[in-house]
């Protein structure tokens, strides 16, 4: 398969599409390829730089050695360009810094303190996410209404379930059937393999709590290629581990490796990068949307482009903001009726759980670095199961690894005797980090302000979110439970910990544009298309009505399949 540069003619002026994407990340990238592969002109708007798959991931095969600072550290003059995204700890090192947005020209304001973590760039956050694949169940889709929260979800379980099957079979999903009622199988290749310490926590837990289910993550992670995904130029997981810096294989799902390359085959989307979407164009007398205005992020000119259908995928803060931005006679306060605009924003809390070391199995080890380790799904609140003093629940992704050379770092020593104990594996590490539901809170808000502008002269976001109590007395009994499945497995040196991260750090940024069952309490209907301007679509994060415990980019897949084919039938009947 050729990795050319794909040089994008320029856009005549007048030119009409019929469907414009903004943003190319997870969900828009869907949105692209399903649209453009039944058959209508899609134009894909991204606000960042391109990024071509393979021929423009130029660290995925670095050696440490071959980065100036050994990707040890960052040149203090480039760090100040991350103030934000650093604060992950992770993301800004001398192999990934270029993935992640420059924070100085993309300012946000913090009334409280949120962490905006963001990659502006063809395929977005595909290129860097956990890839942790998890389908939600009814228990999550029924919950407000039975709880009497925010307001109840307009679809369930068996409007997604074909839809979850048709992505998961597209994107390549590891797995196991595990059989859980409330983590609905799907459509998955093989688990990747347990090392031993991940095999005796498995069984441990498994055989001495009969109320959770130690599970294989479900990856995005290709592990036995279908012909579709072959055919795509996709390969099998080498167990590499530096998915962050792009996989030249194509391994793992991506916009570069997977729905790119299968919108470019129907020749009929044109992508244009450096393409900012300040606002929605609506045409006061059809009372419809007839395209988006586009500041070029090189230029600073602007443009207008047009289409019959418009799919906000700039991620969940993204198209809250192109809504709020789109303001007109009949949308004064932005393009919504309900209210709810910029409301509900919910994230994961995490950083709560604890780590420990095993002391067993010192004589073995495992081949390559494994891209995703164990689950432990949500075991509180269940149906049948006694109620805890919180709602809803939280489930634990579980890391283990195994001391290297590193550990020899700190040591004195020198010769024969120190290079022999420099060159042995240290000890097994086990870490639990719980991922917990937030709930619905109508006041945890975003907004516009003209405190600040950004480098293109736009108001910019302002936030004002914390989580509550619930959220507390969820991590409290997460931090315990952690403890406890660690000591009764046998691990030592266990230490709980909770992190208090703030919203925003866990990079599952959920609703502000929710999904709803009338105009009045929300801006989305059930097929994710606008209550009132029926030509404008959201399938990100930005059309979530709660926020299950599970991580959430397999369900924005699945809703922009969806969506996309509820538009095409709308727009082949008239309706649109």
């Amino acid at each position: 398969m050729n990795h050319h540069k794909h040089p994008e003619p320029p856009i005549p002026p007048g030119k009409k599409f019929d469907a414009i994407v903004v943003g190319s990340g997870i969900s828009g990238g869907w949105s692209a390829k399903e649209l453009s592969e039944k058959g209508l002109n899609v134009l894909l708007l991204e606000r960042g730089r391109m990024i071509e798959h393979v021929t423009d991931y130029h660290t995925a095969t670095k050696a440490p050695w071959e980065f100036p600072h050994h990707n040890q550290q960052m040149p203090l003059e480039l760090l100040k360009k991350y103030p934000v995204q650093n604060r992950t700890g992770f993301s800004i090192t001398e192999a990934t810094h270029h993935h992640f947005v420059n924070d100085l020209e993309n300012p946000y304001v913090e009334e409280k303190p949120f962490d905006w973590i963001r990659g502006y760039h063809v395929g977005g956050k595909s290129l860097m996410w956990g890839r942790y694949s998890f389908r939600f169940s009814d228990l999550d889709f029924e919950a407000n209404a039975k709880e009497g929260i925010g307001t109840d979800w307009p679809i369930r379980y068996k409007d997604l379930a074909p839809w979850y099957d048709y992505v998961e079979r597209f994107a390549g999903i590891a797995g196991d059937r595990d059989r859980l009622p409330h983590l609905p199988d799907g459509q998955f290749q093989p688990a990747l393999p347990d090392n031993c310490v991940e095999k005796h926590f498995r069984k441990s837990v498994n055989t001495l709590f009969p109320d959770r289910k130690v599970i294989s993550a479900r990856a995005a992670h290709l592990t036995a290629p279908t012909q579709q995904q072959i055919n795509l130029g996709r390969a099998k997981c080498q167990f590499r581990n530096l998915c962050m810096r792009g996989c030249p294989y194509g391994a793992y799902f991506s916009t570069q490796s997977a729905t790119l390359p299968a919108a470019r085959r129907t020749k009929r989307l044109t992508v244009r990068p450096h393409s900012i979407v300040n606002s929605i164009i609506y045409d006061e007398q059809k009372g419809r949307a007839t395209g988006v205005r586009v500041i070029d992020e090189q230029t600073h000119q602007w443009h207008e482009f047009r289409a019959n259908i418009i799919f906000l995928n700039a991620s969940a803060l993204g198209s809250t903001y192109i809504l709020m931005n789109s303001k007109s006679g009949r949308f004064p306060n932005g393009m919504d009726d309900s209210g709810q605009l910029g409301r509900n924003l919910m994230d994961h809390h995490f950083h709560v759980g604890a780590t420990a070391e095993y002391e067993h199995d010192l004589d073995n080890y495992y081949y390559g670095r494994h891209p995703a380790g164990l689950y432990v799904p949500r075991f509180r609140n269940l149906p049948g199961q006694p109620k805890q003093d919180f709602k809803r629940g939280y489930g634990f992704e579980v890391y283990t690894n195994r001391e290297n050379w590193e550990h020899a770092f700190g040591e004195e020593g020198f010769g024969a005797d120190f290079k022999e104990k420099a060159t042995q594996f240290g000890k097994w590490k086990i870490t639990l980090d719980a991922f917990g539901e937030c709930m619905p809170y109508e006041d945890n808000r975003v907004y516009l302000t003209d405190e600040l502008t950004d480098k293109w002269g736009q108001p910019v976001l302002k936030m004002d979110v914390h989580y509550r109590e619930n959220e507390a007395l969820m991590r409290k009994d997460a931090h315990d439970q952690a403890v406890q499945m660690l000591e009764k497995a046998g691990f030592s040196d266990i230490e709980g910990f909770d992190a208090q991260a703030h919203p925003g750090l866990s990079i599952h940024e959920m609703g502000t544009a929710r999904m709803g069952t009338s105009p009045k309490n929300s801006v989305f209907n059930k097929f994710n298309q606008h209550q009132v301007v029926k030509n404008v679509f959201c399938t990100d994060g930005a059309c979530m009505t709660s926020s299950p415990c599970q991580n959430p980019s397999l369900t924005y897949m699945a809703l922009s399949a969806r969506a996309a084919d509820f538009a095409m039938k709308a727009l082949k009947r008239g309706d649109i």
